[in-house]
């Protein structure tokens, strides 16, 4: 086992503006979440041709669907007529088109112009090129990644390496097949704070003895406040006496079974930035993906994915799904009381990082380095 961090040194945190001031978040907005590989929706939510769902990326709404070949297409969700919002509700199902619903333009499921009121009396526009307005997509983990970057970075180095880096290779992930896993429980959560709270908060156990009893009676070592994530390859194991991870350490559903002996009766954590968590047990895996919509306003979408033939049989699955609940609960509820504080004098120049916090402190250093400084960070 060999820690990401090794100083013993006193870190500072951010300054309490980076979690108030809306120019700094307008630059957050620009440098990370459009310039990134952002997950935006469950695959199997796009069930159809035309099924669609709308998302916000940094400033962007983004209307994300299949094509008639069932591929995964995204668009901004803008019409090139007018500049009208092409779709305006959170999901849907268009039957055979998008149509603007000001002028009536209409667009494929490639985003091809084919409609408008006096098309044909405009014959030097180009369907193509007044269609709607693509962005690039990859498919990962069963989850739709998109990227509004001119030159997207690297999904390899980025996404798969972020794994990679916690768990200390890339076959791992792969044994929990998460992409054929089926969904059992969605929970979202309007969390009234800054993404980085919510960021910081899950990758620290420092707080796990204080607010999550039904956590640490499931896996004993979070009351050290030592988080799984503060070593690389690590798992958190489950207590002597705990059957699965439950509410109450009851017994677990079926184990995916490409989980070994190494990983079983571990819980194993994994933050991929900018805003996706990833939680795997043995017989289930917890996906969180938060869309920062203001300096002081996030919403956490959390995905509960089970064997199909778990969720098929209509098994139980509330023990399970109840123990991450109120550990989202407990957590959401400390970053909402820390948010108005972050505007206090006294917390002008930050705060200060134990020990078993230092890796938080890696990523601090990588928002300043992508953002820049408070002062600096002037937004678009």
């Amino acid at each position: 086992m060999s820690t990401n961090i090794v100083s013993e040194s006193l870190i500072a945190t951010l300054p309490g503006r980076t979690y108030t001031d809306q120019n700094f978040f307008r630059a957050e907005q620009e440098q990370i979440f459009e310039r990134m590989w952002f997950c935006a929706v469950r695959s199997a939510d796009l069930d159809k041709p035309g099924a669609y769902r709308t998302v916000q990326v940094g400033r962007e709404s983004i209307i994300i669907t299949r094509n008639r070949k069932h591929g995964i297409r995204a668009f901004y969700n803008v019409c090139r007529h007018r500049g009208a919002k092409l779709c305006t509700e959170d999901s849907g199902e268009a039957k055979r088109s998008f149509q603007c619903p000001y002028h009536a333009w209409t667009y494929d499921f490639d985003g091809k112009l084919i409609a408008a009121p006096n098309l044909t009396k405009m014959p030097d526009i180009g369907r193509e090129e007044y269609g709607l307005v693509t962005i690039p997509v990859r498919e990962y983990l069963g989850y739709v990644w998109v990227c509004l970057a001119d030159e997207p970075p690297s999904f390899e180095e980025d996404v798969m390496g972020a794994i990679e880096e916690r768990l200390g290779d890339s076959e791992s992930i792969q044994a929990y097949d998460i992409a054929h896993l089926s969904l059992g429980r969605r929970i979202t959560y309007d969390v009234k704070a800054n993404w980085k709270l919510i960021i910081e908060n899950f990758m620290e156990c420092y707080h796990c003895a204080t607010i999550h009893p039904e956590l640490t009676e499931v896996l004993p070592e979070f009351a050290d406040g030592l988080a799984a994530q503060y070593f690389v390859g690590h798992g958190a194991e489950f207590g002597e006496d705990v059957k699965g991870f439950t509410v109450d350490g009851s017994e677990g559903l079926d184990r995916i079974p490409g989980v070994d002996e190494d990983h079983d009766r571990r819980y194993y954590a994994i933050t991929i930035k900018p805003t996706v968590f990833v939680n795997l047990v043995p017989d289930h895996v917890i996906i969180h993906r938060m869309f920062p919509l203001a300096v002081d306003h996030t919403i956490v979408e959390c995905d509960w994915l089970y064997l199909p033939s778990v969720v098929e049989s209509g098994q139980d699955v509330s023990a399970s799904v109840e123990l991450f609940h109120r550990v989202n609960q407990q957590d959401f509820d400390a970053c909402e009381r820390c948010q108005p504080a972050m505007g206090s004098r006294i917390y002008a120049k930050g705060g200060v990082l134990v020990p078993s916090e230092h890796h938080i402190g890696v990523f601090h250093d990588w928002v300043m380095a992508t953002v820049g400084s408070p002062g600096n960070a002037k937004g678009p």
